[in-house]
């Protein structure tokens, strides 16, 4: 098992050849179909009326993303992602821009209290890419851990911001209410994301090593 530089899934499916501007293009499409791919996992969501984060199919987009872009493609489609939410488009869950309010009244959803979990796709998508990039997605055993990490990257801020935001609007914050209001219940379903992308990542690599 080699963790040396080895790229990514994306290197293998879309080779970057040819002169600079194809390898613009080629980046620029990936770029817009991870956009696309968010915006659907997105539109998986469910409310929980006890928390203001929902479940959604986000993260398993973004441990997806950075493992099959890399860490800089990773990224940028984030960035992307996110700048398409500022731009007004229906793209964050249950069909919400930036602009959307929040459940925080009189706050739109990018200052709200779910807005960290949305900063932290970019960095935790990088750091999935860059283990990827060094071949951690290719055995189930560096995967699991990969993958991991993302999910405790966009659980780690998104649970900071959520504590940050509720102390500035309210004047407290009850660490252990919202950790088991915020964090707790996702912790299934992060499980589960994890398993999926961990199984399906060296099972893609498989097939291209048969072929």
């Amino acid at each position: 098992m080699t963790l040396s530089p080895i790229g990514t899934m994306a290197d293998r499916l879309v080779p970057a050849r040819g002169p600079l501007a194809s390898a613009v293009v080629r980046d620029g499409l990936l770029v817009v179909a991870g956009t696309i791919f968010m915006a659907l996992l997105a539109r998986i969501s469910l409310p929980l009326p006890f928390t203001p984060v929902p479940i959604t199919g986000q993260t398993l987009g973004v441990i997806l993303i950075g493992a099959l872009y890399g860490p800089r493609l990773g990224a940028l489609t984030m960035l992307a992602y996110l700048l398409e939410g500022l731009m007004g488009l229906p793209v964050f869950s249950m069909g919400a821009s930036a602009w959307s309010p929040s459940r925080f009244p009189g706050l739109p959803l990018i200052f709200g209290p779910t807005a960290g979990y949305l900063i932290a796709f970019p960095f935790a998508a990088w750091l999935v890419g860059r283990l990827a990039s060094r071949g951690w997605d290719r055995h189930v055993a560096t995967a699991i851990p990969a993958m991991l990490v993302g999910e405790l990257v966009i659980l780690a801020v998104g649970f900071s911001w959520l504590v940050a935001a509720t102390a500035l609007l309210t004047g407290s914050a009850n660490l252990v209410l919202l950790f088991t209001a915020a964090v707790l219940p996702f912790l299934p379903g992060t499980a589960l994301k994890i398993a999926l992308a961990a199984l399906a990542l060296p099972g893609g690599w498989q097939l291209l090593g048969k072929r």
